[in-house]
């Protein structure tokens, strides 16, 4: 049970990566917040999980949002009685295209939506987990704009890439505090994100040392190992979940 007792909260847990996490977090002794838009999906997930004698609750709303963030602290903290730990995983692609093309208004959205939300996120989970006596946060990030620059996500890499920025910095800060901050960075992932489209699957499976794309469970398994106390002296990393896609060419 390596999060047993630790109560967690979980951005974009409605699907993919983030679904997979709320299920094993629960399972591995977590009370978890889970927190996303669509509050049918968040319900069924919430049932699966109490019905498998887990403990979860949910608040749907958006992480563009800095009281959606401070909601979902107060809702651990009234729930559960604190906060021990959050995987901040909501994210976009956006729309692709080179930048001179882009409109304005998918720049904002793309970096609103995932590093404009880590700075929320920090903000209020961080005093909490300072009256726990520490704590653990994962962000999601990517090796898009960290290992490789993709043609086409100049958005989605700029904010990932300010993810780890975030993460490097917020964890010199609050290490004294015995507050951990890492990111998280898959390679590709089949998640609702990555489409249905088979023949772009096989392109990406290409990309990887492993020859294939990641199922949710195996980047939540990371986030996992990053949340506890196995990770004990893991901090300011960008610790690279990616199937070999950052050292194959081939």
């Amino acid at each position: 049970m390596l999060l047993n007792g630790k109560t967690i909260i979980i951005t974009g847990a409605s699907s993919g990566i983030g679904a997979a996490a709320a299920r094993i977090f629960a399972a591995e002794g977590a009370k978890v917040v889970l927190g996303a838009r669509r509050v049918e999906r968040l319900e069924q997930i919430t049932k699966d999980i109490s019905a498998n004698s887990g403990e979860a609750v949910f608040l749907a709303g958006d992480v563009e949002d800095s009281a959606y963030a401070a909601d979902l602290v107060k809702l651990a903290e009234s729930r559960f009685g604190g906060l021990d730990g959050a995987f901040n995983n909501a994210g976009v692609t956006g729309d692709m295209g080179p930048i001179p093309d882009m409109v304005e208004s998918n720049w904002h959205k793309v970096i609103a939506v995932n590093l404009n939300s880590g700075f929320y996120a920090a903000k209020h989970q961080i005093p909490a987990m300072r009256k726990r006596g520490g704590g653990s946060i994962v962000f999601t990030s990517s090796f898009v704009g960290h290992t490789i620059g993709l043609p086409g996500m100049g958005a989605y890499a700029a904010a990932k890439a300010g993810l780890i920025g975030i993460t490097q910095v917020l964890a010199a800060e609050h290490g004294p505090e015995n507050i951990r901050v890492n990111a998280l960075l898959p390679g590709g992932t089949m998640t609702p994100m990555a489409g249905d489209d088979a023949d772009f699957h096989e392109v990406v499976r290409g990309f990887h040392a492993l020859k294939r794309m990641a199922e949710p469970s195996e980047i939540a398994n990371a986030a996992l190992f990053l949340l506890s106390d196995h990770a004990s002296f893991v901090t300011g990393s960008a610790m690279i979940a990616d199937g070999g896609n950052s050292i194959s060419k081939l």
